[in-house]
């Protein structure tokens, strides 16, 4: 009988689904059935047993479960393999139903199922160096133990089925995240290379400026001490220099030395923007340029970060290995570092696509203020457009002190930023941030009614959710606690606005790839970056990429209130000047 439905899981030698070696592979389509094949070391051995299972692999009518599928995938895809069928994430699904907390299938059997599956310890040992591999367990184990993922992973498929309809998550799941699996699996696949010859020149930059700047620390100082160790510093300043009378510790008793602490020191002493210099240098050099080379993987020459789809509640995806989200782009020294993201070869160039300021705008169309909504349609600067409003000028005759400020009222509004937190963003009194902001708010009345809607909807539903239908769960949206139920708030109007964003940019990578397929494109997907899309593009194909992208990212999920989205794309020989 042609089974529908088969849940499939590997059993391999490590968690790093781009460099590891399949040990077997386990199949389940009933509940309390399933199948294990072993594979040999030998990976030719492998491959032919692989080969008698291509018919399947390839049959497009079979709809693939699994726990986390997209490592599954990757696997095979190494071995030359990839699934034709429709894909089902239990972990996926219990992200859009849960958005909180872990969910390993040990974890969601135990809760879901009243079932503590044998820990994966149990077989290869703890932790550590001492642990070993599946291929050092001997097969009947392994065979057990795989077998009871596979079943384990189908049950819970049927339990995660009816709670998506019960928690009306259908859509968000469907359309949205499960089949961005299949899409980050071939982003993943595919990698992108990295100039290690510029990384090793800028990594000796860095060592000279950083020198340099702890030099002039300790000439400040009068004395030499270890930088890098917080309590030591914190003697130094205030102790030593006495830089801040009022001080603050920390529990375990040494001076707070944070960045935000440091800042505001920033005009006492010109020691302070030496010591800033310092930690970003060495933090550039020991995080990124200095760490970038080790990750190139031995099998394709590139690096090929691990997007994690289940983890942030507002539905972002994140990534490790490296973390791109976290390269910096808010100074020269940072933004160099996609200097090192390079094209494939020579015959292919990066195309860097972005939403131009997509939080924003959906600000404006989930809560339909006429006035930013009509700058929008109008195509003005929303920031100038916004500072005319609240200063009450002609747009021409805004300066650029005001449109700054504006520009700072219009991101933070949506964090829930009061005149506190705007007065020391601005470094402005609280009462000029005070009527800043109660003009924005009678300008924009619209806003301020979403912001009180949502907070009202909220405390009504326990949940928020953005156009796409993905929940936000606030269990303290009704808390007594006034720091608690403000958190909540923050987070209640903050929720649908970046996770609308967050579905907008997956729901533009499925399309594009989708379309990248029907038009049999060469050139491929591969980096997301928060509100940016990363391409390697064959040279030939440059303005048909061009447009496929940044039609289909502005197509992706239309705004309410006839808000416009725009996407702007570049290109270049690095990321920095695609961007």
């Amino acid at each position: 009988m042609l089974q529908q439905e088969v849940c499939f899981d590997t059993e391999t030698t490590g968690l790093d689904a781009n460099n590891t070696e399949l040990v077997g592979l386990s199949f389940a389509c009933k509940q309390g059935e399933a199948w294990y094949v072993p594979c040999p070391a030998d990976k030719d051995a492998t491959r032919e047993i692989l080969s008698v299972l291509a018919p399947v692999f390839a049959r497009q009518d079979i709809r693939w479960v699994g726990q986390n599928l997209k490592y599954d995938m990757l696997v095979l895809r190494w071995y030359g393999y990839q699934l034709a069928g429709e894909v089902f994430d239990t972990m996926v699904a219990h992200y859009v139903i849960e958005p909180e907390g872990k969910r390993s299938m040990d974890l969601l059997s135990a809760q879901y199922l009243g079932y503590e599956p044998v820990p994966i310890t149990e077989l290869i040992g703890k932790k550590g160096k001492g642990q070993g591999t599946m291929r050092d367990v001997e097969v009947e184990k392994v065979r057990e133990y795989a077998g009871e993922d596979a079943d384990i992973t189908l049950q819970l498929k049927y339990v995660f089925l009816p709670k998506l309809s019960e928690k009306e998550v259908e859509k968000v799941f469907y359309e949205v995240d499960n089949p961005l699996v299949k899409v980050l699996a071939d982003m993943e696949y595919e990698g992108v290379a990295i100039d290690v010859g510029f990384l090793n020149e800028y990594s000796k930059e860095l060592d000279r400026e950083a020198k340099l700047a702890e030099n002039k620390v300790f000439q400040a100082a009068g004395v030499r001490f270890n930088l890098a160790s917080p309590r030591q510093l914190g003697e130094v300043l205030f102790e030593k220099l006495k830089l801040d009378p009022n001080a603050k510790k920390t529990k375990t008793g040494q001076y707070a030395t944070g960045e935000d602490v440091l800042l505001k020191l920033a005009h006492n002493n010109p020691i302070v923007e030496d010591i800033l210099a310092f930690r970003e240098l060495t933090k550039l050099k020991s995080t990124y340029v200095d760490t970038l080379p080790q990750l190139i993987n031995p099998k394709s020459g590139r690096v090929h970060t691990s997007y994690a789809q289940a983890v942030a509640v507002t539905g972002r995806l994140a990534s490790n290995n490296p973390n791109l989200q976290n390269i910096p782009v808010r100074t020269d020294r940072g933004k160099e570092i996609r200097k090192a993201f390079i094209p494939r070869d020579s015959n292919h160039v990066l195309l860097s696509a972005d939403y131009s300021q997509i939080e924003l705008r959906i600000v404006a169309a989930i809560s339909g203020d006429p006035n930013m909504c009509e700058a929008f349609r109008q195509g003005k600067d929303i920031h100038t457009a916004t500072a005319a409003r609240v200063y009450g000028v002609p747009e021409e005759e805004v300066t650029k002190e005001q449109r700054y400020k504006a520009k700072s009222v219009n991101f933070g509004i949506i964090y829930g930023q009061g005149a506190f937190g705007l007065a020391d963003n601005l470094g402005i009194s609280r009462s000029e941030a005070k009527a800043i902001i109660d003009n924005y708010r009678k300008e924009f009345a619209g806003i301020t009614s979403y912001m009180d809607d949502t907070i009202a909807f909220a405390r009504e539903k326990g949940y928020v959710q953005t156009l796409m239908g993905r929940k936000r769960w606030l269990r303290d949206i009704n808390s007594s606690n006034f720091t608690v139920r403000g958190f909540a708030e923050r987070n209640a109007i903050n929720s649908p606005i970046q996770g609308s964003a967050a579905d907008m940019i997956k729901m533009a990578m499925i399309r594009i790839h989708r379309e990248m397929r029907r038009c049999g494109m060469k050139s491929r997907m591969i980096m997301q970056v928060h509100d940016e899309l990363v391409f390697d593009v064959v040279a030939d194909e440059k303005d048909a990429m061009r447009s496929l992208v940044v039609d289909n990212m502005a197509a992706a999920l239309p705004l309410p209130n006839e808000v416009p989205v725009l996407a702007e794309a570049g290109f270049g020989l690095n990321w920095l000047e695609a961007h």
